[in-house]
């Protein structure tokens, strides 16, 4: 990592930008990309300059912020910077601090988040990512640091350089009769152009739950070079067959994605007709943070949508009612294992077709006889937050909750009530990775080992029809 006021020549150079910004300290690093604080010249507004190394993420994430632009839950893109062998460099609204913060204070409060706080969050969450789902945009990485928070207590999505955007049958669209998606069989997704999607705004309330009528439709804006970015894009695909999906990290304001490599890499292969994904590489397992990463991830699922932002939002909703991460793994197959151990075993009983899973017959668990449920690791909440909550950490793709579902939950919808936005309590700092500063999740991370099969005692190796078995005894 460079020095904490060592300049990226890449853009303290490049005059199109500092003309128009006052660049000031570096916010945060990652491998991919590197943020700035700035001044808009022309009315002193603080901006967040986002320099994007990688191609692939900084297409994704542009197309995802143009598509969501009217969405008052997701960070706005003013305008970028892109050009031919250079860096694309995006103009963000500046957040000043994240969900992840909120919740480090929080345990410092005397009776910590309130209920009207509670749900206040929540709401704002399940607004932001209701706009993506209705718009075939999946995150892929949705995590308390990736929920930015500004100075007036409004919540934002953030770093979108691994959504997709997809079109998946299984899901239709909404009309005035009915819920945004419909889920018919959550094993077939295929990808498509952001042309073939309707942009749907989003709103929410001050005080309590407004929700836009499911069905109405505004055609945003596009800023500027959007057609010529997508040309670009997807003429370098077709040229280029060696752009693979998911190696990109998660930087929103610096903060880096766990994304590792793979356990077996052959499982995580997508065999792709010739007649389909001819636009964009095949989906990958290898995206998200680990522990809010969706079962059928960890089992090296290349089929999903939008089912796998819903596990991760049941892990930050437990996170925000315990104050704690609910799944802390140290590494995928113990984070299978810290599921398994509240949730019980997957199995066919519990999810129909999860056989068929990538890795499902290749690594195994022992028989968890008596996982000590939801109920115990929110011990202190109601029935209708655990409620909330198990709605969300199904292991059956299907059976999760949408956003829009939980939106009219009975919890969001009685009293105590969300509270306006100008009752909520800020957190005063920002808990991304400073330079100078630890990976504010290393307590929780063994950094002494590169292995997945540490601390798990003997293992049990045997050939089966697939090749062989791993399980832990």
């Amino acid at each position: 990592m460079d020095p904490p006021h060592e300049k990226s020549w890449s853009i303290h150079t490049r005059k199109e930008i500092t003309t128009k910004y006052e660049i000031f300290n570096r916010i945060g690093a990652g491998a991919y990309s590197d943020v700035y604080k700035a001044r808009r010249r022309s009315d002193s507004v603080i901006v967040a300059l986002k320099e994007i190394h990688d191609y692939q993420s900084a297409c994704r994430e542009i197309e995802a912020l143009q598509i969501l632009q009217h969405c008052p839950n997701v960070v706005v893109l003013y305008e970028y910077f892109w050009r031919e062998d250079e860096d694309a460099v995006l103009v963000l609204e500046y957040l000043p601090t994240d969900l992840s913060s909120l919740i480090k204070e929080a345990k410092n409060w005397e009776n910590g988040l309130g209920l009207g706080e509670i749900k206040k969050w929540m709401v704002q969450i399940l607004c932001g990512v209701d706009a993506c789902h209705r718009n075939s945009i999946v995150h892929r990485d949705l995590k308390p640091e990736n929920l930015l928070i500004s100075d007036n207590g409004v919540l934002k999505l953030a770093d979108f350089g691994q959504a997709r955007i997809l079109l998946a049958p299984g899901f239709v669209a909404a009309n005035d009769n009915q819920q945004p998606y419909v889920q018919s069989n959550p094993d077939q997704a295929t990808v498509a152009g952001p042309s073939h999607f309707k942009h749907i705004s989003d709103v929410s309330s001050e005080g309590g739950l407004f929700i836009e009528e499911p069905g109405s439709v505004v055609q945003p804006e596009r800023l500027g070079e959007s057609d010529e970015l997508r040309s670009r894009f997807l003429d370098d695909i077709d040229k280029d067959s060696n752009i693979q999906d998911g190696d990109t990290s998660c930087l929103a304001t610096g903060t880096m994605s766990n994304v590792e490599e793979d356990l077996l890499p052959g499982t995580y292969s997508y065999d792709v007709e010739d007649d389909e994904h001819d636009c964009f590489p095949p989906l990958t397992s290898c995206v998200g943070t680990r522990w809010y990463k969706a079962p059928e991830l960890l089992y090296g699922s290349t089929n999903y949508g939008p089912e796998i932002d819903l596990w991760s939002l049941g892990c930050i909703f437990a996170e925000v009612l315990r104050l704690e991460p609910l799944f802390p793994g140290s590494s995928d197959i113990d984070q299978l294992g810290r599921i398994f151990s509240v949730l019980g075993n997957l199995s066919e009983e519990v999810w129909p077709g999860c056989a068929n899973l990538p890795d499902y017959k290749i690594i195994s668990f022992g028989k968890v006889d008596n996982p000590i449920g939801l109920e115990a690791c929110l011990s202190n909440r109601s029935t209708d937050e655990i409620l909330l909550v198990k709605k969300l950490l199904c292991f059956d793709p299907a059976g999760r909750a949408t956003a829009m579902e939980l939106l009219h939950d009975k919890y969001l919808n009685e009293d105590p009530l969300p509270v306006p936005s100008s009752e909520l309590r800020i957190p005063s700092k920002h808990s991304g990775a400073d330079e100078d500063s630890p990976d504010e999740l290393g307590d929780y991370r063994d950094f002494n080992s590169d292995s997945d099969f540490d601390d798990f005692g003997p293992v049990k190796v045997s050939t089966t029809d697939y090749g062989f078995s791993i399980k832990f005894t």
